[in-house]
C-alpha cells in the first residue's frame, strides 16, 4: 500500500518531499523516480498508443518531460504541449533532456491518449481563459485520458473542482495518495487509481481504510462475553429490524429489540422486549448485560421518539445513533460530551449538516470537527465514508458499490457497527471494521442487491477477515 495507507494534505505532500531532499535526495531524483514510474505504468496498461502529454510550468511540468521521454524511450509515439515555460530548476532540467516533438498549444491536435501534467498537487486557483480551452479541446479529443498525481482543476485536500474537469481512465498518485482521490466529486473523474512509490514514508493522522483481521470467538466464550446489542426500535419496524439481522449477523452473541408489545421478531433467535412506555424503557435497558445501544432506525421524529432517545442518552452504555436519531439530536451534540461510555454517529450528508450546521469544506476536517465537539467517533456516510475520532485521526473508505444507494443499507450498517464493538470494544476500530464488512458484502452481493440479500453476504466478508 503506498506510504502504508497514509493519506497526506498538500501541506503534508511538500514536507514529506522537504523531508526526502534533506535527506539526500534532490527535486530532479525524485522527478525522475516518479515520472518513470508512472510511464511504467501507462506503457503496461496501454503500450504503442499515441499519446500527447500537456506540460504546465511546475514540477508536475516537469514530470510530465520525464513521463514522455521515458514513454519515447519504450517505442511510444509521445508529442508535448507545454502551458508555459518551466518555472523550476528541475522541470527545466527535465525539459532539457526531452528529445522529441514540442507543441504550442495552438498547434497541438488530439491524440488517442491525453496525459495531464498541467497541475497537480497544491492547486488553489481554477484553470481559466485560453489555456482550460485547450485542455478541454485536448483532453475531450482523446481516447483514453491519464492524470498525473491530480487532475487539473481539483483542489487537493476537499476534492473540490475548481473548474470543469475531464473524466479520467487512470489518475497516477505520486508518493502518497491525496484526500481528493477518495473524496467526491474528484474520486468519481479519477477512473483507476494506482501510486508511484517516491521514497515518501511521511506519517498522517488520516489513513485509507484497508481490511481489518477480526477474530473467531474463543472457546470459553458465550453469547454475552461476544455481546448484547440492543436495538430500540420505532414506528417503522422495518428498519429496526435491518439493523437487528445486520447485528446478529456481523458477531453479537445475542440480539434484543425493545418495541411496543405488538412488534414481531425477525426471526426466532432475536428477542423481543415489550416496552409500551419509556419508564418501561428505561427500566429494561438498565440491564448490566447490554453491551451497546442502538437507536434510531426506524424512530420517527415525534414527541415521543425524543422522549426514547433522551431515555437512551441518560444511561450509561455505549451507543450507536443512527437516521431519526441524529435529527432529533440536531445541533446538541454537546450532550455527548462527557461521557464515560463511546459513542457513534453515522450520519448521511444531510443528518451530518443538521448536527454540523455545515460550512466546512473539506469532508474529512468537518468530520474530525464534529467528532472533538461531540466526543463521539463520526461514521460520515457517503460514498466517500470519513470515519473520524475525537483525537483528531481520520480513515477514508473507498467507494466499492453503487448499488448501496438504496433505502435500508444504513440501517444495516449500524448494527453492523454495533456487533463489531461489542467484541471489540473500540469504537472506531468497531466503525472502521462495520464500514469495510457492509462495503465488501455489497461487492460480494453483485448489482440491484435488496438489503436482506446484503445482510446475506455479511458471512462471506467476515470470512475474508479471519
Amino acid at each position: 500500500m503506498l506510504n502504508n495507507g497514509h493519506i497526506l494534505t498538500a501541506a503534508e505532500m511538500q514536507e514529506a518531499e522537504q523531508h526526502l531532499i534533506a535527506n539526500g535526495s534532490s527535486v530532479i531524483a525524485l522527478m525522475d523516480r516518479a515520472g518513470s514510474g508512472a510511464a511504467d505504468y501507462i506503457w503496461r496498461t496501454a503500450p504503442h498508443i499515441p499519446t500527447l502529454v500537456i506540460c504546465g510550468p511546475g514540477n508536475n511540468g516537469g514530470d510530465g518531460y520525464v513521463i514522455a521521454q521515458a514513454l519515447l524511450e519504450k517505442g511510444a509515439i509521445v508529442k508535448i504541449v507545454a502551458s508555459a515555460e518551466p518555472s523550476t530548476d528541475a522541470a527545466k532540467t527535465a525539459k532539457s533532456l526531452w528529445q522529441g516533438v514540442m507543441l504550442s498549444l495552438e498547434e497541438a491536435e488530439p491524440e488517442m491518449q491525453f496525459v495531464d501534467c498541467l497541475f497537480g498537487t497544491g492547486l488553489t486557483r481554477p484553470v481559466s481563459g485560453n489555456l482550460l480551452k485547450h485542455y478541454h479541446r485536448l483532453s475531450n479529443g482523446a481516447q483514453r485520458r491519464v492524470a498525473i498525481d491530480l487532475p487539473s482543476g481539483i483542489e487537493t485536500d476537499t476534492g473540490s473542482r475548481l473548474n470543469e474537469v475531464s473524466n479520467y481512465d487512470l489518475t497516477i498518485a505520486l508518493g502518497a495518495y491525496k484526500p481528493a482521490h477518495y473524496l467526491n466529486p474528484a474520486a468519481a473523474l479519477m477512473g483507476d487509481r494506482v501510486g508511484v512509490d517516491i521514497g515518501v514514508r511521511s506519517v498522517s493522522q488520516t489513513k485509507l481504510l484497508a481490511r481489518r483481521t477480526i477474530a473467531e470467538p474463543g472457546k470459553t466464550d458465550h453469547k454475552y462475553s461476544r455481546g448484547l446489542v440492543a436495538i430500540v426500535a420505532g414506528p417503522m419496524k422495518g428498519a429496526a429490524k435491518l439493523s437487528a439481522l445486520a447485528a446478529q449477523r456481523s458477531g453479537a452473541g445475542y440480539v434484543k429489540i425493545f418495541a411496543g408489545s405488538d412488534f414481531e421478531s425477525p426471526n426466532h433467535s432475536i428477542v423481543t422486549v415489550p416496552c409500551d412506555d419509556v419508564k418501561q424503557l428505561r427500566a429494561k435497558l438498565a440491564d448490566e448485560r447490554i453491551g451497546v445501544i442502538v437507536i434510531g432506525p426506524g424512530l420517527g421524529r415525534d414527541s415521543n421518539a425524543k422522549q426514547l432517545l433522551d431515555a437512551v442518552l441518560e444511561i450509561e452504555k455505549p451507543v450507536v445513533l443512527d437516521a431519526d436519531a441524529l435529527m432529533l439530536l440536531g445541533d446538541e451534540v454537546h450532550r455527548l460530551q462527557g461521557r464515560s461510555s463511546p459513542v457513534a454517529m453515522t450520519p448521511h450528508s444531510g443528518e451530518f449538516a443538521a448536527l454540523s450546521g455545515g460550512g466546512e469544506s473539506s469532508k474529512i476536517y468537518a468530520s474530525v470537527k464534529l467528532a472533538a465537539q461531540s466526543g463521539a467517533v463520526v461514521v460520515h456516510k457517503g460514498s466517500d465514508t470519513v470515519i473520524a475520532n475525537p483525537m483528531g485521526d481520520a480513515v477514508v473508505a473507498q467507494q466499492t458499490s453503487n448499488w448501496l444507494s438504496t433505502a435500508g443499507t444504513g440501517d444495516i450498517l449500524a448494527g453492523m457497527i454495533a456487533a463489531r464493538f461489542t467484541n471489540e470494544k473500540d469504537m472506531f476500530l468497531a466503525a472502521q471494521q462495520g464500514q469495510w464488512l457492509h462495503s465488501r458484502a455489497a461487492s460480494l452481493a453483485g448489482p440491484s442487491f435488496s438489503p436482506e440479500i446484503l445482510i446475506d453476504h455479511i458471512a462471506k466478508a467476515i470470512q475474508e477477515c479471519l
